[in-house]
């Protein structure tokens, strides 16, 4: 069987031969790999099973000064975070979109290299990525404090706005579903660390609608709808799974029970994620590292699961423990049966 395959089976919440994983690593954990593995393709290195097409947020543009403009215009400082960083300035000073110009969703920098991927890691599961896919692009062109006053005060902009950015992804989408793709990968953190940051009603009145929309167009062409979402959103779960999910990520298990949650939603939801970055990783031991794994690991042999971190590995993780979970992963019986 391929990864491809195998990843079929544990999104359909079917036995699998071993549990297929999916990991991300900032650039600083990254290098730490580099230097271990040797010049390489960490991808290949890993054996991770997704082949990512697109790009997520749409970093184009260098203009110097550790800055990127995404390609809806929105400025990043990377002083700090080296892999997406924090926006400067506010594109949508006001609650109109009335002189802004949204991007061509078809720019060819979205596909060009699709072809070439697609035969490089062919036997790959094929995921198209959309990041700051909704609510997310919306703060980042508008202000997170503007945006949370407008749900209230200027209710309508905010349908325009998220409306707008909807349509956006709906026509990108379509292009990409002209490949040979599997699924469409929505990011769009709408969590915390104790719950929803707008809430459930504002979500259900303002967001959902759009999620609907956009989902629909996969489900249409027979693809799968992934998405991510940091912090604590299960209780989102049966809307999400109402409106067409079949995966959610990061599934992070200091703010939901994800032993608990893989049981409930048996055969109706898959989790990709489930490993601690913010205590196991960059805190505990081997040992413990790899126990977390096995624990995983074992309940995710029957289906509905792919193993990654709850997040991209940051820099403060030691290169043990990193190396503890993939190597543990490659351990997997059925895994060395089929390589």
């Amino acid at each position: 069987m391929t990864k491809r395959e195998i990843v079929r089976l544990a999104v359909q919440g079917k036995s699998v031969p071993y549990v297929p994983w999916h990991c991300t690593f900032t650039l600083e954990a990254a290098e730490k790999l580099r230097k271990h593995f040797g010049p390489c393709d960490l991808e290949k290195a890993i054996d991770n099973h997704f082949v990512k097409l697109g790009s997520d947020i749409g970093f184009f543009s260098d203009i110097g000064g550790s800055r990127f403009r995404d390609v809806f215009g929105v400025v990043w400082d990377r002083s700090v975070d080296r892999d997406i960083g924090i926006v400067e300035g506010c594109l949508l000073p006001e609650p109109t979109v009335e002189g802004y110009e949204f991007p061509d969703p078809l720019d060819r920098r979205f596909f060009d290299n699709i072809p070439a991927l697609l035969a490089e890691y062919g036997g790959c599961f094929r995921v198209f990525k959309i990041g700051f896919s909704l609510y997310e692009r919306a703060w980042t062109l508008r202000g997170m404090e503007n945006l949370m006053m407008d749900f209230l005060d200027h209710p309508d902009f905010v349908r325009r706005l998220l409306r707008s950015i909807a349509d956006y992804n709906i026509a990108q989408v379509t292009e990409a579903l002209k490949y040979d793709i599997d699924a469409v990968y929505f990011g769009d953190d709408w969590g915390q660390q104790r719950g929803l940051q707008m809430g459930p009603r504002l979500w259900r009145e303002f967001i959902m609608p759009e999620l609907k929309r956009m989902y629909s167009v996969v489900h249409r062409a027979g693809k799968l709808v992934f998405i991510h979402s940091c912090g604590k959103v299960d209780e989102l779960f049966e809307d999400l799974i109402e409106i067409g999910l079949n995966c959610f990520n990061p599934f992070q298990p200091e703010v939901m029970d994800v032993f608990d949650l893989m049981q409930r939603y048996k055969g109706r939801l898959c989790f990709h994620g489930g490993l601690s970055t913010q205590r196991t990783l960059p805190y505990g031991t081997i040992e413990q590292v790899r126990l977390q794994t096995h624990r995983l690991l074992e309940v995710g042999m029957n289906g509905g699961y792919i193993f990654a971190p709850a997040h991209a590995v940051e820099g403060d993780v030691p290169l043990e423990n990193m190396l503890a979970f993939v190597e543990t992963l490659h351990d997997q019986r059925g895994y060395g049966s089929l390589k």
